[in-house]
């Protein structure tokens, strides 16, 4: 069982940045795919980017080239660099993590976060 913190949300006008870091304990992260969904007020809970164990990363269109993922094994930690950011971004971001699935598609990670504000003014 691993537990997932997330932290570094905030508030910020659009065209920042912020850095969310995701820290677990209970397990160590290497054998994990790790992620980051978000979810908006009267939204769906919908993928921005994935890692799978290798390192190889996914994201979803409407943060390519903005966002980027990256873990830190030896630190048990995940991160999310967000640049450019756009009031469309505004959601509460979550952590998750699994042994198995590795996609951004449906969120169906085993464990999550509990979430951190993210709110962009334009």
């Amino acid at each position: 069982q691993v537990r997932l913190v997330e932290s570094g949300g905030g508030s910020v006008q659009a065209g920042g940045s912020l850095r969310l870091s995701c820290a677990a304990s209970g397990d160590t992260i290497g054998a994990y795919c790790l992620g980051w969904f978000r979810q908006a007020p009267g939204k769906e809970r919908e993928g921005v980017a994935a890692i799978h164990r290798d390192g190889t990363s996914y994201y979803a269109n409407s943060v390519k080239g903005r966002f980027t993922i990256s873990r830190d094994n030896a630190r048990n930690t995940l991160y999310l660099q967000m640049n450019e950011l756009k009031a469309d971004d505004t959601a509460t971001y979550y952590c998750t993590a699994d042994r198995v699935y590795c996609s951004t598609g449906y969120p169906l990670f085993d464990w999550w976060g509990q979430g951190t504000q993210v709110t962009v003014s334009s």
